[in-house]
């Protein structure tokens, strides 16, 4: 993975970007599954969308990881 992304003239650190990507996925997801019904079984939502943004993060890095090799 590079350390940075040059953006216009900006560096921006990879991680930053990944976040960022990661930030947009989680809100589209979490207006799916509140469409969808499903935070009727979760006991508590700002914990499970904190997780599932870090889970969201984490696949991100990896597989961006793994594209670069």
């Amino acid at each position: 993975m590079r350390p940075e992304v040059d953006l216009y003239g900006v560096f921006i650190p990879t991680l930053g970007a990944i976040a960022i990507v990661a930030f947009f996925l989680n809100a589209v997801l979490r207006r799916a599954l509140a469409f969808v019904g499903f935070y009727r079984l979760v006991w508590h939502r700002p914990l499970f969308d904190t997780a599932m943004y870090f889970c969201l993060l984490g696949a991100l890095a990896l597989s961006l990881n793994k594209v670069s090799l």
